[in-house]
């Protein structure tokens, strides 16, 4: 039986093979291992598992690149089940997987998130339930308590995440001085998260006599330098070209402004087709936003992030799952590892800042052969990132027409820029701003009385608007006192003793000070004495 491609043709007859169709019986896995398969139906591999599990199976280190939603769980999980139970060596190169002895495990893998770290675990529990193996999954953001009691137990397979099993190796609670096979998932993710020097530390405390298989979604420079210095004459297996789309996933892309993304959710969220939708933001609270107005709206929706508690994600995932929340939105935490069957929309509410991580946001739908549409939502700011994004898939995303009556959203923060103008003052700062602007005209209106005293019209500028003198007044009806402070030169003295104005009005112009009708006496106060002359020019 032999498949056909893309455009429905038979292959040539020279690459036949490279189609064939290969039921699992025929790859020698253990009964145990058959008999899972069979009540999970499945029947025949995909293109990673028929490539991947021969190598693994003759113990030889491997390294894998293919897209998520390809079957790269099974494709290393199976043999490695089949190798901890047959315990038969291939030759003198590739020994067989010893027998568990006390309580070490004899195979640990590695992925980036916590989500991943559990489904594999699932994966691992549902293709061994009749193998007798026992398994741990090791994760932070949860007590460490049961993680030590099931080690304590003894395992033969430890599914973790590098910060927490290096807290364990420094605790003594762990022990990987037995592991005969060491898996690194995602790894380009997990160097994305900085994991490279746990990885290395991790990869140091394993035997070297081990095998090592090394899977991921890119093949940037990073991940080939790493590969080499911990795999040994690997096998590399690639499915389809590397950073490309699923074939079966509609790519639709709508330019919207940022404050009408939110009214466009909602719109398409309200079609019948829309079973089952994943909304993906930048940041964390954006997930919360969105997440909080698509409730208010009567739509279904949990968010789950860095942020969340992992009890919490877990909950958040399993009502996801049961169809208690239509709408998951998240941010790239739930890119990679998120497998939920029965997903039909995946909405790039924020485009993302690396173009690969939107080939794993939108490979969550389509899984597994199915069909599933990919929506994005792009604003005038996130041009550059769509470009990139094309660029690395080779190709261009179809425009669909933004409907005409969206509305605009209201800004997501009072003190947002964005949309608004200047920032808006609140609370004290607010009150005293209102009570300024209340006194300017009482303030002009003295000023003007002051202007007019000084010219023989009003009142004097020690006075108020009503005639009483202001509490502040000086002895000399000044605004100050300066009493028993000298003079500056060049200034006037009352006869009071206090500080006068810079320069006495021309004659003819000097009106009523702060006293009755009497001319104030004053002195004019000159160079020092003995002071030079000013030269004349």
């Amino acid at each position: 039986m032999f498949a056909r491609d893309r455009a429905g043709r038979t292959p040539p007859r020279g690459r036949r093979r490279l189609f064939e169709v290969m039921p699992f019986a025929k790859l020698n896995l253990n009964e145990s291992i058959l008999r899972a398969l069979k009540d999970e139906g499945y029947e025949t591999p995909t293109a990673i598992q028929a490539k991947a599990i021969p190598p693994i199976l003759e113990g030889r280190d491997l390294l894998g690149c293919a897209q998520t939603g390809t079957g790269k769980t099974a494709a290393f999980a199976l043999p490695i089940i089949h190798r901890l139970i047959e315990s038969v060596p291939h030759d003198a190169a590739h020994p067989a997987v010893a027998p568990r002895s006390g309580k070490s495990p004899r195979a640990l893998i590695l992925s980036p998130t916590r989500e991943l770290a559990a489904q594999i675990g699932e994966s691992f529990a549902a293709y061994g339930r009749h193998a007798g193996l026992r398994g741990a999954v090791i994760f932070g953001g949860v007590s460490q308590h049961h993680q030590e009691r099931a080690l304590a137990k003894g395992v033969d397979v430890v599914v973790a995440t590098p910060g927490r099993l290096m807290d364990l190796m420094e605790q003594g609670i762990v022990d990987l001085s037995k592991i005969a096979i060491f898996v690194l998932d995602e790894a380009d993710r997990m160097l994305d998260m900085g994991f490279i020097q746990p990885i290395r530390r991790i990869a140091a405390a394993v035997p070297k006599t081990r095998q090592t298989l090394l899977f991921s979604a890119t093949m940037p420079k990073e991940i080939q330098h790493l590969a080499d210095s911990l795999l040994r004459e690997p096998v590399k297996v690639a499915v389809h070209a590397v950073a490309s789309a699923a074939p079966k996933i509609e790519q639709q892309l709508y330019y919207a402004h940022a404050r009408q993304k939110q009214a466009l959710l909602e719109r398409l969220l309200e079609s019948p087709d829309v079973q089952r939708a994943l909304v993906f933001t930048r940041t964390k609270h954006g997930a919360d936003r969105v997440c909080k107005r698509l409730n208010h709206d009567n739509i279904p929706a949990i968010a789950i992030h860095g942020n969340k508690a992992q009890n919490y994600r877990l909950r958040a995932l399993d009502a996801f799952r049961s169809g208690k929340a239509r709408v998951l939105v998240a941010t790239d935490v739930a890119a990679r590892g998120l497998d939920v069957d029965g997903i039909t929309h995946v909405f790039n509410f924020d485009l993302p800042m690396e173009p690969e991580a939107y080939v794993h946001r939108i490979g969550r739908t389509g899984r597994a052969g199915a069909s599933g549409i990919a929506i994005s939502f792009c604003d005038s700011g996130e041009r550059e990132q769509l470009r990139q994004i094309q660029r690395l898939t080779g190709g261009t995303i179809p425009v669909i027409d933004l409907p005409t009556d969206l509305p605009l959203a209201e800004p997501s923060h009072p003190h947002s820029t964005r949309d608004t103008g200047p920032r808006p003052m609140r609370g004290p700062a607010a009150a005293r701003a209102a009570q300024q602007r209340e006194q300017r005209p009482q303030r002009r209106t003295q000023r003007g009385h002051a202007q007019g005293a000084s010219h023989g019209q009003g009142p004097s500028h020690a006075h108020g608007s009503s005639g009483q003198p202001r509490r502040d007044a000086g002895p000399g009806g000044h605004g100050h006192s300066t009493e028993g402070r000298p003079a500056r030169r060049g200034h006037v003295e009352s006869a009071s003793g206090g500080e006068g104005r810079p320069a006495p009005a021309p004659k003819g112009q000097q009106g009523g000070g702060g006293h009755s009708g009497a001319k104030p006496q004053v002195r004019v106060f000159g160079p020092r004495k003995g002071a030079k002359p000013a030269r004349r020019w």
